[in-house]
């Protein structure tokens, strides 16, 4: 058995021959896992500076330049040999020749393979076929791969294997790796857009006595220096409003989140939002904040129409309106007459076998005929507005009718993408409000709020008028790179077990 073999899990023929490679690397006096790397330009930068071969310039043989990548593509024909690398910019096809490296060459041919990482020098030329190449000078090995590359790596018919290892994801498939960057470059301009408005970036805790900030069941861990539980954040909200009350007027959390809950292809349980709170504000100057974001995100990031699952969204501003009385008749097909007819409701609901309890009031009965019969039907951007104060725990009352709540939902591709509303700054209300939600859970809601005295005591302080909202950045991605699952825009999303040897 080759040296270092025996270190390998789950070794086979195909590493045990690598590993004695990488070792025939040693005996020629050279390190399988260089750090002493030259590179000179990233592989686009190499296609910029020589795209005057394409423009029919003469190589210029003086002219060395070093790359590295990683070795996608190896044919080996004789004394020749034509390759191809890519890094994260790109990828460039090389020209190996026996009359250029002499036994270097014979050497290279015995040890080199698909998956390593190579430094190569050399000068650019074009082949008979027009292509952009490196003709090698010299070339090493920097890092020797032991595993070899999948020949096919089956992208969407592998989703398990793509998300599991993420690693081969990246290497193997085009346009992964543009995708996550692309993401990157989402939250960089949504940051950017939070700034130039006046908004401040602030961090808050993670770990937290009790969860509040949205309805959904937390996770639970126990922190041993104090020797007490602690839950992961379910949402800042609650920390980011005393930051109001303390004086902030504009701030803003980029944040990790975590729900105890079901995972499917727009859940994950933990995931990505932005939450932010603007004193003196109310919901409607979010709805036109939010259009001014989309307007900003459409151009720094170049797109105005999607396709998301087969349907081209456009995504130019100004957004449709509806309130949720109106989306309920017009797209759920509800009666303007049974609307408020707590009886006609619950038997519409149980006819969809939606579950209903004796208690549950019109408004909640309404959440669940919106959650079946609207939601998914809400394909162009459409703000929701108007929403039953039942379901709305935290939002302030409308002063014209106290059954609705000054709140709005974004909906994309039959998605809620941001919630939004005008705060609940009113301590006596906010108190009573939690009473009802502890209610709940004590009659077997687990996803019911908490009681959080010290977010009342906050507000007994005086919080000013305000407007918050979170907006997911996992679903934004999603409709933006016309992803039909939240796994494809999370580089690790949490998988279920597969047993031993799981690599998740």
């Amino acid at each position: 058995m080759q040296q270092g073999c025996e270190l390998i899990p789950d070794l086979n023929s195909y590493v045990e021959g690598r590993i004695g490679k990488l070792n025939k690397l040693r005996e020629l006096g050279e390190n399988p896992f260089d750090n002493d790397v030259r590179r000179d330009m990233s592989l686009a930068q190499f296609r910029e500076t020589h795209a005057d071969l394409l423009s029919g310039a003469e190589r210029n043989e003086n002219r060395v330049v070093s790359i590295v990548g990683r070795l996608k593509l190896l044919r080996v024909m004789g004394k020749v040999s034509f390759a191809q690398i890519s890094d994260q910019s790109g990828s460039l096809q090389l020209y190996i020749s026996q009359a250029e490296l002499g036994s270097r060459y014979d050497d290279l041919k015995k040890i080199i393979e698909v998956g390593d990482i190579i430094e190569a020098a050399g000068y650019g030329f074009l082949t008979k076929t027009g292509e952009l190449t490196l003709h090698i000078k010299t070339l090493k090995v920097l890092t020797k791969s032991i595993r070899p590359l999948p020949e096919k790596f089956h992208g969407i018919q592998d989703i398990e294997s793509r998300s599991r290892q993420r690693y081969l994801d990246l290497i193997m498939n085009e346009g992964v790796l543009e995708n996550f960057i692309y993401r990157s470059r989402l939250i960089s301009s949504v940051r950017n857009f939070f700034e130039k408005n006046g908004f401040v970036e602030v961090e808050t805790p993670m770990l937290h006595p009790i969860p509040g900030g949205a309805n959904a069941r937390p996770f639970i861990t126990h922190h041993n220096a104090l020797n007490v539980d602690r839950f992961l954040r379910i949402a800042p909200e609650l920390y980011l409003k005393r930051l109001i009350v303390g004086g902030f007027e504009a701030v803003y959390e980029i944040n990790r989140c975590f729900r105890n809950e079901g995972m499917d292809s727009t859940h994950n349980p933990e995931f990505t939002m932005i939450e932010f709170y603007w004193a003196y504000h109310t919901c409607s100057d979010l709805i036109v904040l939010t259009e001014k974001l989309f307007a900003e995100l459409t151009r720094d990031l170049g797109v105005k129409t999607v396709c998301f699952k087969g349907r081209d969204i456009d995504l130019s501003v100004p957004f449709k309106r509806y309130s949720y009385d109106r989306a309920l008749i017009e797209i759920g097909g509800i009666s303007e007459g049974d609307l408020n007819d707590a009886v006609a409701l619950k038997r519409i609901a149980l006819d969809l076998r939606i579950a209903v309890k004796e208690s549950d009031t019109i408004g909640r009965i309404k959440g669940g005929l919106f959650d079946r019969l609207v939601e998914e039907n809400l394909i162009a951007p459409v703000f929701i507005t108007d929403f039953p104060i039942e379901i709305s725990p935290l939002a302030r009352r409308n002063d014209r009718n106290p059954a609705l709540a000054d709140r709005f939902e974004l909906f994309i591709g039959g998605y809620e993408i941001a919630n939004g509303f005008s705060e609940l700054n009113d301590p006596i209300d906010q108190y009573n409000r939690f009473k009802e939600q502890v209610k709940e859970k004590e009659g077997g809601n687990d996803e019911g709020m908490f009681m959080d005295e010290d977010y009342i005591t906050a507000l007994s302080y005086g919080m000013p008028p305000a407007a918050g909202e979170g907006i997911g950045i996992d679903r934004l991605a999603m409709i933006l790179t016309g992803s039909e699952t939240i796994r494809d825009v999370l580089l690790f999303p949490a998988m279920r077990p597969t047993g031993e040897g799981d690599k998740n």
